[in-house]
C-alpha cells in the first residue's frame, strides 16, 4: 500500500526511521522543521487502512505496548475506533501545548499586530464574544477556556483546517483537553487530562480510552476575518499569545500546504471529482442530515440553501495555510451559515474544511461540486 509523503515548501529526506520535512517561505528561507518518527511497520505500510471510518474498531497490541511506554495509562481495552491508522505527527504528547491560561484583549487595544484579513475562530456565547487567531491556534491547536459561563475546548487542525469549538464538559464533569502527538486521517487526535482518554477532534468523539464511543457537542463558531469580527463584536475579545517570544505567530510554518497535491501523513479514500486539499463547507447539524458544498461553487454563487439553512460567501478573509506570512494569503472568503427561525437568523454547526477529511469522516456524503 503506498503513501503519500508531503513535501511542504521544500524538501523531505528519510534518514534513520525519521522523516524530516523542512518547511520554507516563498522566498527560499527556512522556517521550521517537522521531525517524523517511524517504525518499520509504519514505513511499510502495515498500520495504515484504506477506510478507517469503514472498518470494526480494532487496536494492534503492539502498538498499544508501544504507547504505554510512552506512558500513556488510557485504557487500550476500550475501543469505538479503528485505531490501526494512528500515527506520530512528529512532537510527543503535549509536545504542541494547548493553551489553558488563555490571555485576552479587548478588540480595540492599539497595539494588536493583526491584519483585518487574518482569520480568527469567531465564537459567541451567552452574549460573549471572543475571537481565536489562528496565528496562534496553529501553534497550539487548542485553547481551553470558558466562554459565557461554559467551559470550551477551541480547537485547530492545520492539517485538516477543521476549526472546531466543543462544550467541555462531558456528564456533568468538565475536562481539560491536550495534544497526543498522533494523527488519525491527518487529523489531530486529543486527550482528555482526566482519563487520558484519545479523541478524534474532526468529530469530536472518543476513540479509545474510559470514554469510548462518547461524543462531545459541538458549538456553532465560524471561521471570520479579524476585520469583520471587530465590526461586529466592538466590546468582544481577542486571544493573544502569553508568551510572543514563544513562537513566531506571524508566520505559517505550513507555506502552500493547502495547494499541495495530497494531504500529509494520509493514506485512505480521496474524493472523486475535486481536489483533496479544496475547501470544503461542511454543515453538521443537529436537526438535518449533514450536507458539503464545495468552497469555489459557493463563492460563483454566492448563497446556497439546504432546507431552511442559508451558506454564504464574501471574500475578505486570507488563507492561513498559503503564503508564510499569514496576512498575504490568497482571499478564501468568509462563510456564514445561519437557520432562519421565524424571522432571526440562528448559528449553524459547520466547518471549512479539505475535501479529503470530508471522504475520510464522511465517506458515504457526496461533496456538492455544481
Amino acid at each position: 500500500m503506498s503513501r503519500s509523503i508531503l513535501t511542504i515548501g521544500a524538501a523531505a529526506v528519510v534518514a534513520g526511521g525519521a522523516i524530516y520535512l523542512t518547511t520554507s517561505s516563498n522566498d527560499g528561507a527556512r522556517v521550521g522543521e517537522i521531525t517524523l518518527e517511524t517504525t518499520a511497520a509504519e514505513q511499510s505500510g502495515l498500520s495504515l487502512i484504506s477506510s478507517a471510518e469503514a472498518a470494526e474498531p480494532t487496536v494492534n497490541e503492539t502498538m498499544v505496548r508501544r504507547w504505554q511506554a510512552e506512558g500513556w495509562k488510557t485504557d487500550f481495552t476500550k475501543v469505538a475506533a479503528n485505531l490501526d491508522n494512528v500515527l506520530s505527527g512528529g512532537p510527543p504528547r503535549d509536545g504542541i501545548p494547548s493553551i489553558d491560561a488563555p490571555k485576552f484583549v479587548p478588540v480595540d487595544t492599539d497595539d494588536l499586530d493583526l491584519a483585518d484579513r487574518e482569520p480568527v475562530i469567531s465564537l459567541e456565547v451567552n452574549g460573549e464574544a471572543k475571537a481565536y487567531p489562528l496565528r496562534v491556534m496553529m501553534w497550539h491547536e487548542i485553547a481551553n477556556d470558558t466562554i459565557g459561563g461554559m467551559p470550551v475546548a477551541v480547537t485547530y487542525c492545520p492539517l485538516c483546517n477543521a476549526s472546531i469549538v466543543f462544550d467541555a464538559t462531558v456528564d456533568g464533569q468538565m475536562l481539560e483537553f491536550g495534544t497526543t502527538g498522533k494523527l488519525r486521517n491527518s487529523d489531530l487526535v486529543m486527550y482528555d487530562r482526566t482519563t487520558d482518554s484519545w479523541w478524534q477532534q474532526f468529530s469530536g468523539e472518543a476513540i479509545v480510552g474510559d470514554f469510548a464511543g462518547t461524543k462531545l457537542k459541538m458549538l456553532p463558531s465560524r471561521l471570520d476575518s479579524w476585520g469583520r469580527f471587530k465590526a461586529e463584536h466592538p466590546e468582544g475579545q481577542v486571544l493573544v499569545p502569553n508568551n510572543e517570544q514563544m513562537r513566531a505567530y506571524w508566520r505559517n510554518p505550513y507555506t502552500s500546504y493547502d495547494s499541495a497535491a495530497a494531504p500529509f501523513l494520509y493514506d485512505g479514500v480521496l474524493p472523486e471529482g475535486i481536489r483533496a486539499l479544496e475547501r470544503v463547507v461542511l454543515v453538521r447539524d443537529e436537526e438535518q442530515e449533514p450536507f458539503a458544498v464545495a468552497l469555489p461553487l459557493l463563492e460563483k454563487e454566492k448563497e446556497i440553501r439546504e432546507g431552511d439553512v442559508v451558506v454564504t460567501w464574501e471574500p475578505g478573509q486570507a488563507s492561513a495555510l498559503d503564503t508564510s506570512r499569514i496576512s498575504e494569503g490568497r482571499d478564501v472568503g468568509n462563510v456564514t451559515v445561519v437557520r432562519n427561525v421565524n424571522g432571526s437568523e440562528e448559528p449553524v454547526v459547520h466547518d471549512v474544511t479539505f475535501a479529503f477529511v470530508v471522504a475520510a469522516f464522511e465517506p458515504t456524503l457526496i461533496i456538492r461540486t455544481e
